[in-house]
């Protein structure tokens, strides 16, 4: 246990997937009784739950705490907080996402929960959830993609062409190559990023444009960023697996996502049924988004209209990109009043 600022209190709590890999859970707690529920938040891919916790006067997980959610974090096997394995987003949507689910109700006796999910979080998560393994979620806010990913041409192009290339000489990619090197390859990498990119003097900042987008910066502006955030965040990315990014290439050339593996649970195309799920889906898309285009979470909610018009949502967001929808300096007036919004719809 350890005592976080605003006198939140964060219990770190170990569980296993439903194929045994090991997992953790982070519920923070105010002093002032939940009065809404449970709200469990999924981290994106090469990340963790800290990433729900930037230093921000006000992050997403205090205007939860403020408006009486019983807030859960999920370190699901994509996490920097685990050891690194290969994992793909078919395997957390079977094993992780269910299994989570059911320890944070067991835990509080709640016969339902919501969820707040992005990324590749969100990804695997919509995956279990139209596939009907999470029967017991019934709100679930979204952010960037789902089941519809759409990249930038030049996106396209790294995912098609390089990564083949890259997996021949290392089994992940890192952003921590920023500051630390593992073998020459490495390094090669980490000089090609500094000598092609030149929008700051973070390293890392960097080499995460170059592992997941298009842009100078793809995953946020700087202009929304503090200068303690952009120099936090160096430490809050690391592995991702290629059979991750082999995955969602094959996913983006379909033009949906298409599960990796032997998973008889989970439909062969996602979107040729109904969602077999009674959540009710609101989704979010920052406008200036250049790892996952806005036209990502716009198809997926034209698909969810179809089967059930009226049901769910959508916002774009302008002068927002992928991860400025959390830790932006000024997220907590544009973008976190939405998230609460709909969760308290």
């Amino acid at each position: 246990m350890t005592i976080t600022r605003a006198e939140h209190r964060t219990d770190v709590i170990p569980f296993r997937a439903r194929d045994n890999t090991p997992l953790s859970l982070v519920h923070v707690s105010s002093p002032s009784e939940a009065t809404k529920g449970p709200v469990l938040l999924v981290h994106g891919s090469g990340v963790r739950a800290e990433l729900f916790r930037p230093p921000i006067p006000t992050t997403i997980v205090d205007v939860l705490l403020d408006d009486g959610w019983d807030v859960w974090m999920l370190n699901w096997r994509a996490s920097i907080d685990l050891d690194p394995l290969s994992w793909t987003l078919a395997d957390a949507a079977v094993y992780d996402h269910p299994a989570a689910v059911e320890h944070v109700l067991d835990a509080t006796g709640a016969d339902t929960l919501k969820a707040v999910i992005h990324c590749q979080g969100s990804t695997s998560f919509t995956m279990s959830a139209v596939a009907g393994l999470l029967p017991r979620v019934d709100t679930i806010v979204s952010n960037a993609v789902s089941l519809h990913p759409v990249v930038p041409p030049f996106s396209r192009l790294k995912i098609d062409y390089l990564t083949p290339i890259v997996k021949v000489f290392t089994p992940y990619l890192s952003p921590a190559w920023g500051y630390k090197s593992q073998g020459y390859f490495t390094r090669f990498i980490r000089g090609i990023v500094k000598a092609s990119h030149h929008e700051c003097d973070n390293t890392v900042c960097k080499l995460v444009s170059f592992t997941y987008g298009s842009g100078r910066p793809a995953l946020w502006s700087h202009e929304n960023l503090d200068h303690a955030t952009h120099e936090w965040l160096k430490g809050e990315f690391a592995e991702v697996p290629m059979t991750f990014f082999k995955e969602m290439g094959r996913s983006i050339r379909a033009g949906h996502m298409v599960a990796a593996g032997n998973h008889p649970e989970l439909p062969r195309n996602f979107v040729a049924q109904a969602p077999q799920t009674d959540a009710r889906f609101a989704f979010l898309a920052g406008q200036d988004n250049l790892c996952f285009l806005p036209e990502s979470q716009e198809r997926t909610f034209d698909f969810f209209q179809q089967h059930r018009p009226g049901k769910d949502s959508l916002h774009l967001i302008p002068g927002y990109g992928h991860l400025d929808v959390f830790f932006g300096a000024r997220a907590w007036q544009d973008t976190f009043p939405i998230i609460v919004q709909e969760l308290n719809s």
